[in-house]
């Protein structure tokens, strides 16, 4: 367990040297919230009866998933593990006496919250001096904000498990492009990152929410804007645990299997 520790503090202080690029990226993500608020402003004002949550809890959630971006964003992948497995670089992490599988994701969850860290905080207090409704509002009780980090930690472990899968079955593959693409399509479109998983019809919503997808950024948002409380926050619960160790194991096993029959150069 020590030596993922350590892989994990390296890269988390690696992560925080990049100050520049996570100033560029808090401007780049405050812009885009702006934006989408604005976008929500217009179908609000045409009929705010039709939509299944409140005009300041939609704003809320944009600007926690703003905020929280590197926490759960599916395309932030490390592009150092898939040009190893392709060039054939993997062969030196073989040779370690550490598990591929630990290592990559101590690396991954470190990476994501380096990341966080350095771009929460500014989008998060300019974000809460902002006028009603355009502002973050507070969570509605402090048990509410207990949970909200609970199943913020809880996503950032489904995110990253579904990451490790993907890079796991490059192992099987020519090029990883076409597992990107085909994970990251899904990702962004069923985890609620381009429309909050409420705003779909109640048929679709219900299948939405059953998948690992929604067990992401879709459940702490919504607990943080208001959208769910009290006991509807046990299943949702409950589905981040039960699809973290689906995918988990899932990877884990795939890793030991594919670490066994890899092949270098022929060899």
């Amino acid at each position: 367990m020590k030596k993922y520790l350590s892989f994990f503090r390296l890269r988390f202080a690696m992560g925080l040297q990049y100050r520049v690029a996570a100033f560029a990226g808090v401007i780049t993500q405050f812009v885009w919230g702006v934006m989408e608020i604005l976008i929500y402003t217009a179908f609000y004002e045409a009929n705010a009866a039709a939509f299944p949550m409140s005009f300041e809890a939609t704003v809320s959630y944009i600007w926690i998933q703003q905020a929280f971006l590197a926490f759960f964003m599916a395309w932030f992948m490390e592009e150092e593990i898939f040009d190893s497995i392709v060039s054939g670089n993997i062969a030196y992490e073989l040779c370690r006496p550490i598990r591929i599988y630990n290592m990559w994701f101590a690396r991954s969850v470190a990476n994501r919250l380096s990341r966080a860290v350095l771009r929460s905080y500014p989008i998060l207090i300019i974000a809460a001096f902002l006028p009603k409704p355009y502002g973050l509002s507070a969570p509605s009780s402090i048990w509410n904000f207990i949970i909200f980090l609970l199943t913020m930690f809880l996503g950032l472990l489904v995110t990253v498990s579904l990451c490790m899968l993907v890079y796991v079955l490059t192992f099987f593959t020519v090029s990883p492009q076409g597992l990107r693409i085909f994970f990251l399509s899904m990702v962004e479109f069923f985890a609620g990152s381009v429309i909050p998983l409420p705003f779909f019809p109640d048929k679709i919503r219900i299948i939405l929410e059953l998948l690992p997808f929604a067990a992401m950024q879709n459940v702490p948002l919504r607990i943080y804007s208001g959208d769910l409380v009290g006991m509807s926050i046990v299943k949702p619960v409950v589905l981040q645990i039960v699809w973290l160790v689906i995918l988990t194991v899932s990877g884990y096993s795939l890793c030991k299997y594919a670490e066994k029959r890899v092949r270098l150069q022929g060899g």
